[in-house]
């Protein structure tokens, strides 16, 4: 099965992007409309991001340089706590959601940041491990990256009306 997008539809106000899967009968899996309710909704997931950076950096250090938790675990407590306080900024801030099934709610979101999470440790591995980057500075990539996987993730599966 093949993924790709297709510009469908483009007015003064929106640009339609449509993703498919290529099957026989050209399964959509989402669409999105790049609009100014879409590129707010991004600057504020941005900002509750950059919260969250300010969280996971803090505990990550606490636990690694303070508590000397080795590095992996200590990243993956920072992730898990920003990963708590980030749902709730979105959900109530950036989405605007007040969807009454909580836990299910939060189940997806922790899904995605479990996938972010995996994709964090693999990225810090390659930089610090294998190219010897600055352990803070594989964190700084990795956090750049993920943040893209997880708004579009919650974007599109998480927070979806």
């Amino acid at each position: 099965m093949l993924i790709y997008s297709k510009k469908i539809k483009e007015t003064k106000k929106y640009n339609y992007i449509i993703i498919f899967a290529e099957n026989e009968h050209m399964t959509r899996i989402a669409a999105i409309a790049f609009s100014r309710t879409f590129f707010m909704k991004f600057l504020k997931f941005g900002l509750v991001g950059f919260s969250g950076l300010i969280v996971d950096f803090g505990i990550t250090y606490f636990f690694k340089e303070k508590l000397k938790v080795h590095k992996y675990i200590a990243n993956s407590l920072g992730f898990l706590v920003a990963t708590a306080t980030n749902y709730t900024l979105n959900r109530y801030w950036t989405f605007d959601n007040h969807d009454p099934n909580t836990a299910i709610q939060f189940g997806k979101f922790f899904v995605v940041s479990l996938v972010g999470l995996a994709i964090s440790n693999t990225l810090i591995f390659l930089l610090h491990e294998k190219l010897k980057w600055n352990f803070y500075l594989s964190k700084a990539c990795a956090i750049v990256l993920v943040s893209l996987w997880n708004f579009f993730a919650n974007y599109l599966y998480t927070f979806t009306a």
